[in-house]
């Protein structure tokens, strides 16, 4: 992590795809974040899956719009640069992993955050995380989040983390949640972060992370909104009781009776979160 003089840059990685309903107030939630007291600058990275409902369009159309209102300017603070968002395309319908993939070659920045593009982040949250990360000396963090409804208004369960979690221990604990996630890049190598291109492609990566440099640290705070709509893939509980199963047992390898320990764990943890 930076210290002294040198500003850190967060690199904040969207992948997008048909997400022209929610993008922009998810960029909203981005840009507002823009630090008044020189700690960092932002670069957003929306990495276009292949969408065909005119988002990268709402994009652009979003761009020009607020770098012509000059409220947008007194609102992010005196001598802040304009909103800058760089939209690339990944060539095709790939998914989630490939498009963050794209977003982490793509990215600049000593920190790379994440966000998923139907989620928005609360106020003050990079700036908190940050101060987090320099004072535990964390390589790979994450917060707090409360669950939202389709208009993405908090619902009130809110779900706590660790202040430190081990891959033991994550793999009785998926609390670790995508756009919440930040990574320090003088740490850590892009190779290391990459989304394997299996199912539940996040818990996957988190656990790699983890086993291969070290636990990770929870800020127990309220940072993140999650969206969650009947439609997601998330919500259908069935398909992500497959997906955990198949991460312990063809991703980790794990044994049949401790990979069944671990699921019991999880099943529990997953449980408490939403009730």
């Amino acid at each position: 992590m930076t210290r002294g003089s040198k500003k850190d840059l967060v690199s904040v990685i969207i992948p997008v795809y048909n997400s022209r309903a929610f993008i922009c107030d998810t960029l909203d939630s981005v840009i507002r974040q823009r630090d008044e007291e020189g700690m960092f600058d932002i670069e957003i990275i929306v990495v276009d899956d292949g969408s065909t409902d005119g988002t990268a369009d709402a994009i652009a159309d979003y761009v020009n719009r607020a770098n012509a209102d000059p409220k947008t300017e007194e609102a992010a603070g005196a001598g802040s640069s304009p909103v800058i968002v760089r939209i690339v395309p990944n060539r095709g319908n790939k998914g989630a992993a490939c498009a963050r993939n794209t977003g982490i070659d793509e990215a600049g920045g000593n920190l790379i955050a994440f966000i998923d593009a139907d989620d928005m982040w609360l106020p003050g949250k990079l700036i908190r995380q940050i101060s987090y990360m320099r004072d535990t000396g964390a390589a790979f963090s994450f917060t707090g989040y409360e669950f939202a409804d389709e208009d993405c208004r908090g619902t009130g369960r809110i779900v706590r983390v660790p202040g430190r979690i081990s891959y033991r221990e994550a793999l009785k604990n998926t609390t670790i949640f995508t756009s919440t996630v930040m990574f320090d890049m003088e740490r850590l190598k892009a190779s290391d972060i990459y989304f394997p291109e299996v199912e539940s492609e996040d818990t996957a990566n988190w656990w790699k992370v983890l086993r291969e440099h070290g636990d990770a640290y929870g800020l127990d705070e309220t940072l993140t909104l999650y969206r969650r709509s009947g439609g997601t893939l998330s919500s259908n509980k069935l398909i992500a009781i497959k997906r955990i199963w198949n991460l312990y047992r063809r991703v980790e390898g794990l044994s049949l009776p401790y990979s069944l320990y671990c699921f019991v764990c999880y099943a529990f943890r997953a449980v408490a979160r939403r009730v």
